[in-house]
């Protein structure tokens, strides 16, 4: 059940990415201009790690290579 809600659909690097870009924007809220915009990281925090973005589910895209059947 929770493979067909939260597939996986990113590439590993894009995973890798977007766990970075998280991190960063995270550490703006306590490191940067302090500012709250930078918890708009938990999103591709998130996403990375799980390895599934709701956006590609909904559309139907993927980054990650097919599976052999």
């Amino acid at each position: 059940m929770l493979g067909k809600l939260l597939p996986t659909n990113e590439h590993p690097i894009e995973r890798v990415l977007r766990v970075a870009i998280g991190v960063a924007l995270i550490a703006l809220v306590f490191a940067g201009p302090k500012t709250p915009w930078g918890w708009i990281g938990v999103v591709p925090l998130a996403t990375g790690l799980i390895g599934s973005c709701p956006l590609y589910t909904l559309f139907g895209w993927r980054t990650c290579p097919l599976k052999a059947q």
